[in-house]
């Protein structure tokens, strides 16, 4: 006889309620409660560092069927709190899968729920905005519902949070540069990704990815020919020591390219602010117009926080770093998608140039990065 599957449930902080089955570990796990549009490259999202804390629930109906390999992952482990699938695929169907989604999930010991109706979330969450959620399956799922409600309640809001230390590498690594050296290179490891080493790297960077804690005598010391800063999660304005950081970085005149959480803080350096998007941008197909080419991008994204800025000319910087413009703007919401310093080699966009998973629209942004540093040496001697 065939055991019937395990019930989880899914509660909301305003008390909506979804019962579904339990998917990969059992037990609780809380977080904020996000939706992703990509109908593809679900190991490079769940992945993804840039989603600690938060709970992801995947639009596309039917998630697993090309299983798990070894070659895809973007970090040395799963950082979602959480995953939510209305079809989890029975089979793995793929030459390169190692192992199924299921026991991934489970052997990284992340709480899931599948067999939900993801649209009906997804719609309230576009209406009512991101909130903090839990998944609460095994013997969880039994609790009272008020006391899973107020267990939900009590977790930490995204906004405010720091969770750089979370992600972050403890000591230094070093990629070595493919081709043509150009420079060591600083990535602050604020949650980086394996495509974005490989994709600097490709471009003759030997690529130092750094503790989120280092030092600015410490960047010095490797002499770098410019510096970056990686995606990551958690709100931009509780790292103001990353904003000093970079504040220094900008002083020494090292050229700068930001992506995602980096071009958060690039903005603050400059002197802007930040604030949170209703339920922010998460995908593989976001549009994005790049205004000094007038080119519309499909783009990658994973971003619940964005830079306040005027979208149409120019602007002093109000920290002294001179005029700045916005390069790119998403179209499906007029938010600010890049920053471009005039007057200081330093630029950033909001979203993934490196999309291991596709679309590969932006990933000219590392050669313009490249150009960039290369042109600076040459001003420099």
């Amino acid at each position: 006889m065939t055991s019937l599957p395990e019930t989880a449930v899914l509660v909301l902080e305003d008390g909506t309620r979804h019962v579904g089955r339990a998917y990969g570990a059992r037990g609780t796990t809380l977080g904020e409660v996000v939706f992703s549009t990509g109908m593809s490259g679900y190991q490079e999202t769940i992945t993804d560092p840039s989603y600690a804390g938060q709970i992801v629930l995947q639009t596309a109906p039917h998630i697993g069927n090309t299983g798990m390999n070894e070659e895809d992952p973007e970090s040395r482990r799963i950082w979602v709190a959480g995953y939510i699938v209305r079809d989890p695929s029975r089979v793995v169907s793929n030459w390169r899968a190692t192992t199924s989604l299921d026991e991934t999930l489970v052997q990284d010991g992340i709480v899931g729920i599948s067999g939900i109706d993801t649209r009906s979330i997804t719609r309230h969450i576009r209406s009512a905005g991101s909130m903090r959620g839990g998944i609460f399956s095994g013997a969880d799922a039994a609790l009272d519902e008020a006391e899973q409600v107020r267990i939900v309640r009590e977790a930490p809001q995204m906004a405010g949070r720091n969770l750089s230390a979370e992600v972050s590498v403890d000591v230094a690594t070093v990629t070595t540069a493919v081709g043509e050296k150009v420079g060591n290179l600083a990535v602050l490891d604020l949650g980086v990704k394996q495509a974005t080493i490989d994709n600097l790297a490709a471009r003759g960077f030997e690529v130092f990815v750094l503790p989120q804690d280092v030092t600015i005598d410490e960047i010095r010391a490797i002499d770098p020919v410019a510096v970056f800063y990686s995606n990551g999660p958690g709100d931009p304005a509780a790292s103001d020591r990353h904003v000093d950081l970079l504040r220094s970085v900008l002083d020494d005149g090292l050229p700068f390219f930001g992506i995602c959480f980096g071009n958060q803080l690039l903005g603050r350096a400059l002197g802007l602010g930040t604030y949170k998007l209703p339920f922010g941008h998460r995908g593989i197909n976001q549009p994005v117009l790049d205004k000094s080419t007038g080119r519309v991008e499909i783009t990658a994204h994973n971003h619940g926080f964005a830079v306040d800025a005027p979208l149409d000319g120019t602007f002093q910087s109000p920290n002294g770093y001179g005029e700045v413009e916005v390069s790119h703007v998403g179209l499906n919401d007029n938010v600010v998608e890049g920053l471009r310093a005039l007057d200081i080699p330093a630029f950033s966009v909001q979203y993934h140039p490196e999309a291991a998973a596709g679309p590969h629209d932006a990933n000219y942004l590392f050669d313009r990065f490249r150009d960039l540093v290369v042109a600076s040496k040459k001003d420099s001697k």
